[in-house]
């Protein structure tokens, strides 16, 4: 499923660890009365099933009712078979560095480098994985991704025959002395191992955004549906935080308070206040932070681009 770049009308001006000794051969408030609330599933998944029998589903595992009794928040003690229904990859920020990826429990996601680039194999195997547990799945498995572009999620296989997801050409891992979301204690362990950016690359702190910025008109189609969610980073499971999503129309439809980031599907305008008024922009990709396109208080209201 591809994505399309996002984009604001001319109008629109956009606002601007710790290393450790390790082995180192070894990671709801609801749409207003005036809107529809979407039936999730049946709007989000555009799944589409590649070689490796994985789904890709659009929004957070949150927005698609994900068990939370498997997957990525299944007990430790689980089973594979749980553990693996369902797979989150999201964009957040991890120890300070953003944009990085974590898992649906909040964990954080590390590379190798003594993994080829589009190699299609894993060097961590034996010892090595006890500590850096690949990422895997199995055909069936539920993996959401929002705010990471399809085309830059793959799959390797390893050497016991399981299918390890990759971003960018890299495998990826957790780091099995992380403790909590946040933790990046696996950063430059050996200096072999990094937090993994959305694109593969290595994640680094955030540089200050110009203050002002044009950007480019958004292109492609209007968008059927999307995802909001109350914090950044789409954000649906720390503290108050959640996620709603709606169907698109032609018609002007208010969100009940700010939400600041999204996942769409397509091409949506957006307004700064209810009643499609205030500062307006048009997007057509995921949205980590409505505040870098000038909606610092987040999007309160929606119409199809």
């Amino acid at each position: 499923m591809r994505r399309k770049q996002a984009g604001i009308f001319a109008a629109l001006f956009a606002a601007g660890a710790v290393a450790l000794t390790a082995c180192s051969t070894a990671g709801i408030a609801a749409p207003s009365q005036e809107q529809p609330q979407a039936e999730t599933q049946a709007q989000q998944q555009e799944a589409s099933a590649d070689e490796s029998g994985v789904d890709f589903l659009r929004g957070s595992a949150n927005s698609n009712k994900a068990d939370k009794n498997t997957g990525d928040r299944a007990p430790e003690n689980a089973a594979p078979e749980i553990k693996t229904k369902w797979v989150e990859l999201r964009v957040a920020n991890a120890g300070g560095l953003e944009p990085a990826v974590v898992n649906g429990n909040g964990r954080t996601v590390y590379w190798f480098s003594d993994d080829p680039v589009n190699g299609g194999v894993s060097n961590c195997n034996g010892d090595c994985e006890k500590q850096w547990p690949p990422i895997t799945v199995t055909k069936g498995t539920k993996l959401f991704f929002p705010g990471i572009k399809r085309e830059n999620i793959g799959f390797v296989k390893r050497q016991d025959g399981r299918t390890q997801v990759s971003i960018g050409g890299r495998p990826v891992y957790l780091f099995a002395k992380d403790e909590k979301p946040g933790d990046i204690k696996g950063q430059n362990v050996g200096n072999k191992w990094f937090v993994i950016n959305p694109e593969g690359k290595r994640a680094t702190a955030p540089t200050p955004a110009p203050t002002t910025q044009p950007a480019p008109p958004a292109t492609g189609k209007p968008a059927g549906s999307v995802t909001f969610f109350t914090g950044k980073n789409f954000d649906d499971f720390s503290g108050d935080n959640f996620a709603t999503g709606v169907r698109v129309d032609a018609k002007c439809a208010d969100l009940r308070g700010g939400f600041q980031s999204l996942t769409t599907d397509g091409a949506v305008k957006i307004w700064s206040e209810p009643g499609c008024k205030g500062k307006s922009a048009v997007v057509s990709d995921d949205v980590r932070d409505t505040a870098e396109l000038g909606f610092p208080a987040g999007a309160k209201s929606y119409i199809r681009a």
